[in-house]
């Protein structure tokens, strides 16, 4: 079910609203979505570009002949992709939206670069930034 939702940068200069429906994401492992954030995968929800509003306008990197990705060139952050050619949709990156956790990956695309031991890491150990003295000090 589609939802009005918010996101923007870390830095707060680029923010948007947006319609997405929660269960419409997925993650790209593809090559250009493992260098455009920087990770092993870009986790994305696709969205119609007439129902995203910017409040602040994103810059766009041409990241390959048939594709452009929104970002914020003060801070950085990756806020998605887009075809450059009738392109009526396009995706924003979860880590953008305010709420990311409403969001639940339907699929995997691009999964001739994914990289197995990342995909199941739920039995390795978890800590919490707060018990991190060295970061809480700082």
């Amino acid at each position: 079910m589609t939802q009005t939702l918010t996101g923007g940068c870390q830095c707060g200069r680029i923010r948007y609203t947006a319609k997405a429906d929660p269960a419409e994401a997925y993650l790209c492992h593809c090559r250009m979505c493992q260098k455009a954030p920087g990770g092993v995968a870009a986790a994305f929800a696709g969205v119609m570009v007439a129902e995203v509003v910017w409040q602040g306008e994103p810059d766009w990197y041409d990241s390959s002949p048939i594709a452009r990705r929104p970002f914020c060139s003060h801070c950085g952050t990756p806020l998605g992709f887009r075809f450059r050619e009738k392109a009526e949709k396009m995706d924003l990156t979860i880590g953008s939206f305010d709420d990311p956790s409403v969001f639940r990956p339907k699929h995997h695309f691009g999964v001739e670069a994914l990289h197995e031991a990342w995909i199941d890491t739920s039995a390795l150990p978890r800590y919490k930034a707060a018990d991190f003295d060295v970061l809480v000090e700082k």
